[in-house]
């Protein structure tokens, strides 16, 4: 014979009652499936899963059909918008007259190899990522969010160095008569080049709202990150590969402003994305300061118009 075994859960509640906006739990380690090109990542992730608990006289919620659900649906196929979507829906069936709402966060890194700007050389990059997704009111929204370094190199620290160079070059041929290979020759001397521009490592924080039928391709995301800002970093290079990535940044002179407005350009572009935030952090080598600019979609009811807005000025 069986033990009937007590659930306090379901008992009526007694204390102070009222609804909450989210129950569940984080911190959940957690195996996931990402498509990759033709083949399929198992990646470590760090997940949160939450319902709402809409009864007030409920003591709260079944945590664990949560966490049978992730396992079973989160970890054996591959994650995109759709299957979140069906996930989110699997969360509140299971809690049929408590929940109206759920939501559920997956962090992973995504590691890509990446070739060199010239040579054959080939390397891995590491890509910061997280997977939202909410459903309220039986509305869903499902957000991809990456992180994707680059390098800016300063205008106006460029053009003083321009200038520097022009007086170097006025001090050792003022007054003479130029011979062609004298100059080429000295152009390349260190006093030659007597200056050179600050330049710092730079970061891009993307988050983008897609709708259910969008397919998942973090390689897609990046590749568009990287083409409107041409100066991605490189994980090995070669002599020619460092030569190309120095002419890079020299054609690509940015303001954290420019960046930002070249992602912006960029992702205006692709009508795949309903709504976008962006975040472009330029971490100064001339500064003990980092410079910043945000930019987004502006589209009613978006990113700009939500109530935590101002959250999203955080790292």
């Amino acid at each position: 014979m069986t033990k009937h075994m007590p659930d306090i859960a379901c008992q009526p509640h007694q204390d102070p009652q009222g609804k909450l906006n989210w129950v569940g739990m984080s911190g959940i380690e957690l195996p996931i499936k990402i498509e990759q090109d033709s083949q399929t990542l198992t990646l470590s992730s760090q997940v949160q899963a939450y319902v709402s608990l809409d009864d007030p006289l409920s003591k709260g919620i079944h945590m664990s059909r949560l966490y049978l659900i992730l396992d079973e649906m989160g970890s054996n196929a591959p994650l995109n918008p759709a299957s979140i979507q069906t996930l989110l829906t699997a969360f509140i069936e299971s809690h049929q007259g408590l929940s109206q709402n759920a939501f559920v966060e997956f962090r992973f890194d995504y590691y890509e190899r990446r070739r060199s700007l010239k040579s054959d050389n080939s390397g891995w990059k590491h890509y910061p990522c997280t997977l939202r997704g909410e459903m309220r009111n039986g509305q869903f929204e499902c957000e991809i969010s990456i992180s994707v370094p680059y390098s800016s190199t300063c205008p106006c620290s460029a053009a003083l160095s321009r200038q520097l160079i022009q007086e170097a070059f006025e001090q050792q041929f003022n007054g003479q008569a130029l011979d062609y290979n004298q100059v080429l020759e000295w152009l390349g001397t260190p006093e030659g080049i007597c200056a050179t521009p600050h330049s710092q490592r730079s970061y891009a924080q993307v988050k983008l709202k897609v709708n259910a039928e969008h397919p998942l391709n973090l390689s897609n995301v990046i590749n568009q990150i990287e083409d409107a800002v041409k100066t991605p970093v490189q994980s090995t290079v070669k002599r020619e590969d460092e030569q190309e990535f120095a002419r890079l940044n020299a054609t690509n002179l940015m303001f954290c402003e420019d960046a930002a407005r070249r992602l912006q350009a960029k992702l205006e572009s692709c009508p795949e994305y309903k709504d976008y935030w962006v975040r472009v952090n330029h971490l100064e080598s001339l500064h003990p300061h980092d410079a910043v600019a945000i930019v987004t979609k502006n589209v009613p009811g978006g990113y700009s118009d939500e109530p935590n807005f101002m959250e999203r000025f955080q790292n």
